[in-house]
């Protein structure tokens, strides 16, 4: 999983904000990922312990539209192919390509965005909201953490999109945009989990 990091060049370039330490960057982004494998770890912990905490309200069973989630799934899945296909135009060094996949990434998790908003306010509107249950409060925190990730992470992917197109694909870009994606895949990776132990084990 690390050779997408490591093979990319050091790059010395400062891009007009100093210089930008290889290394650096690239420990200080792993230690970032196993910081966060532990919150998401402490939220799936957490829920586990709360999921049949219903205080007397609906479960999961009762509230949760599986194809819709599917469809949320099949999204992020798709999102992260297209990033695949950005990675492999950067390989190639495909200025224009490695934008216009970077785009569709980034529509495709606007996309998913949009979708879990839908659905975090419909449950609210049928009066299932985080404070109806414990379970709830352990549902949309972890769910909800996991949307604030996919956010940064478009943040990031138009922050990247502006690079590309302003320096190209020199060391530095080229370092940043495999941290991304490592970052886009690891939120993939969360959500088959969230998709698994939250959505089909509810409605199962």
């Amino acid at each position: 999983m690390s050779s997408p990091v490591t093979t990319i060049d050091a790059g010395h370039g400062d891009h007009g904000h100093g210089h930008d330490a290889g290394g650096n960057t690239v420990l200080g982004f792993w230690i970032y990922l196993m910081s966060d494998c532990l919150i998401f770890a402490i939220l799936f912990a957490t829920f586990g312990v709360l999921a049949s905490s219903y205080a007397g309200g609906p479960t999961g069973k009762e509230l949760f539209d599986l194809p819709y989630v599917a469809g949320e799934t099949l999204i992020l899945l798709v999102s992260s192919f297209t990033f695949g296909v950005a990675m492999l135009n950067m390989a190639a060094r495909k200025t224009e390509s490695v934008i216009s996949w970077l785009l569709a990434t980034f529509l495709l998790g606007t996309g998913f965005i949009w979708m879990e908003v839908r659905e975090f306010t419909h449950l609210i509107a049928e009066h299932a909201g985080p404070d109806r249950s414990a379970f709830l409060s352990a549902y949309f925190t972890l769910v909800g953490t996991h949307g604030l990730h996919v956010t940064a992470g478009l943040l990031w992917l138009v922050t990247m999109m502006h690079q590309v197109a302003r320096y190209g694909l020199d060391g530095i870009v080229r370092r940043r945009l495999a941290c991304l994606s490592l970052f886009w895949h690891f939120l993939d990776l969360v959500w088959i989990c969230v998709f698994t132990f939250v959505y089909l084990r509810g409605v199962l």
